[in-house]
């Protein structure tokens, strides 16, 4: 018959179908290794030579790509069977089969839900919850020479594209019009400030640690080097040294409080 190399290539696709789902698997079982790995030692990334961060990266590339396959071979699996139906289906097979394409991508989508690790799940709620409050953002693209951070209000969370919607409401003067502006930026680009009202639950940089502070008087985050903490100084404030920062030859120390010092990010371009 006609049709059965039809069914043959069905089937073949069928079983590469299961093959880029058990892959799938295999992969996320990886990637879970690799989640817990660095909650229980996130120091490890710190040392010379650890691979663990671009390791994680090209799992998540693999996954992508393994998901990508798996679109593909279904799609492809869909025209199949269609060309073997005698004709288009009626108005109430279509609605049928309309429902059950609605049903996967619920299914998809709640399948997505349950393979993200609980670490990714208390960030995802940690940002959604930063909705009206003041965040520092890198608002520069990736291959920028330098990464320029400034503070910002975050307007919205998407939970689903994981973008934080924030706006800039003190923009400089040699921005367009003048007016305040808005950016979406990726989870990475934000750093949520220590709570000001809670300044024993917020990590302490140590003298001689690199930061990345407000500088006194502006919007904007430089680096910076930590001259004494608010516990020495039995204040709410920082000593720092801003980088760059020189008057006649010696680096001033600015006070800084708490809550407008953040840890620097890894890579900062300055």
């Amino acid at each position: 018959m006609s049709s059965s190399p039809d069914i043959a290539g069905i089937l073949d696709n069928t079983k590469e179908l299961d093959r880029l789902r058990k892959e799938q698997e295999e992969v996320l079982v990886e990637i879970n290794k690799m989640h817990k790995k660095l909650q229980a030692t996130p120091e490890i990334v710190e040392k010379p030579g650890d691979t663990s961060l671009s390791k994680l990266k090209n799992l998540y590339i693999q996954a992508k790509e393994l998901s990508e396959s798996e679109v593909t071979v279904s799609n492809i699996l869909l025209t199949q069977l269609d060309a073997l139906l005698p004709s288009g289906p009626t108005g109430q097979q279509r609605r049928k089969l309309e429902g059950n394409e609605q049903k996967r991508k619920r299914m998809k989508v709640d399948s997505d839900v349950t393979r993200v690790s609980p670490s990714m799940r208390n960030q995802i709620e940690a940002y959604a919850s930063l909705k009206g409050e003041q965040v520092a953002a890198r608002v520069t693209a990736e291959d920028a020479e330098k990464d320029e951070w400034f503070v910002v209000k975050v307007i919205h969370f998407d939970r689903e594209t994981k973008e934080v919607e924030v706006l800039d409401e003190e923009p400089g003067d040699d921005e367009e019009g003048g007016g305040q502006r808005t950016y979406k930026l990726s989870m990475s680009c934000i750093l949520p400030f220590p709570k000001r009202n809670d300044p024993s639950s917020t990590q302490e940089f140590l003298p001689g640690k690199h930061v990345l502070a407000v500088y006194p008087g502006t919007t904007a985050l430089y680096k910076a080097t930590v001259i004494s903490t608010p516990r020495k100084r039995k204040s709410d404030e920082y000593l720092l040294e801003f980088d760059d920062d020189e008057e006649d030859g010696a680096l001033p120390q600015r006070t800084v409080p708490f809550h407008k010092v953040v840890a620097l990010p890894e890579g900062h371009r300055q």
